[in-house]
């Protein structure tokens, strides 16, 4: 059972995230980790025309360009930080005591999440674009 103070600091972690998450997205220029890399004439995604449809001849955007989707699959990389709750032990602070103590976590656990990582970061993106899918229906009504 959660106490009322666990649940505030989680709000607090989330929203933090979620808002560091969001102003870095935002801001110009902020793109993945491969483009970071690149210069601007690679990176650049030169559009053309096929079959009647207008379409990139890379998609080094991802998909998405300025924040609006260009009709390109959308496709973006996800790092998943390792799992700290592991059988070694590790020192952690006694909060009681103020001190460094070892900690010795039991029972069963999995050293890699990233096999249900991946269903769910898909399932989240679906989402994610689905309401935006949703929001934009709502603003043609």
């Amino acid at each position: 059972m959660q106490t009322k103070t666990h649940n505030n600091h989680y709000r607090i972690y989330i929203r933090i995230l979620l808002c560091l998450a969001l102003v870095f997205l935002f801001l110009i220029a902020m793109t993945g980790f491969a483009a970071a890399e690149m210069r601007g004439s690679e990176n650049n995604d030169p559009f053309l025309m096929e079959n009647g449809r207008v379409i990139t001849k890379t998609n080094n955007c991802g998909g998405i360009l300025g924040g609006i989707t260009n009709a390109m699959p959308l496709t973006f990389r996800v790092a998943v930080k390792p799992t700290p709750s592991i059988a070694r032990e590790q020192i952690t602070l006694n909060t009681k005591t103020q001190q460094a103590e070892p900690l010795v976590i039991g029972g069963r656990h999995d050293p890699c999440i990233v096999p249900r990582a991946v269903p769910c970061i898909e399932a989240a993106a679906a989402i994610a674009v689905y309401d935006a899918l949703l929001d934009r229906r709502k603003e043609q009504i």
